[in-house]
């Protein structure tokens, strides 16, 4: 088996686990998405492609282990000690490791390589989607339907954005002035 399909493994199980309060739709519904995106943006852009899809696979697996606060953290730590396991080459493995430290779009982070920036992209596409994904949390987090629906007009607005490749907006365009439409 591959590295990549591995780390997929890995991640797969680790969100069938019942300690996982996000359930296994945080792998079919945000993970396997933004791994897609990430996917096509590697193929349009360049960049080393293996990093970018294990990083892809691992961003948010600090969330499903520890929680969300500072997940990219410890992400981090869990995508080394697991790539060393694996035998993975350490300078491969700290660029994995700065993918998933500026992954996140709350934290502007400076990326400074390619596959940062497509990780983070792709994360950020992924939200087009996983609408009903966003609903859910607002509901979740107590939100009434008025409420919920201005959080994801919001969110999703914020997210269209911060993207920073011409190709990413081609990507989502559709969705995007759909869920426009529809939310306003």
């Amino acid at each position: 088996m591959d590295i990549v399909q591995e780390i997929k493994k890995f991640v797969e199980e680790e969100c069938k686990k019942p300690t996982n309060k996000y359930g296994y739709d945080a792998f079919l519904y945000h993970f396997v998405p933004m791994v897609k995106y990430a996917e096509k943006l590697a193929d349009k852009l360049g960049g080393d492609k293996e990093v970018i899809l294990i990083a892809s696979w691992l961003h948010d697996i600090g969330s499903i282990i520890y929680g969300r606060e500072n997940h990219h953290i410890t992400g981090a730590k869990i995508a080394e000690e697991k790539l060393k396991k694996l035998d993975y080459p350490q300078e491969k493995i700290e660029l994995v490791k700065k993918c998933i430290l500026n992954h996140r779009g709350s934290q502007q982070n400076n990326r400074d390589s390619i596959e940062e920036q497509i990780v983070a992209e792709a994360d950020i596409l992924s939200n087009f989607d996983n609408i009903s994904g966003i609903f859910y949390a607002a509901f979740r987090e107590g939100k009434n339907q008025a409420e919920a629906k201005e959080e994801v007009r919001q969110k999703l607005e914020n997210k269209w954005k911060q993207t920073h490749f011409e190709e990413s907006k081609k990507l989502i365009e559709s969705k995007y002035e759909a869920a426009m439409l529809l939310l306003k």
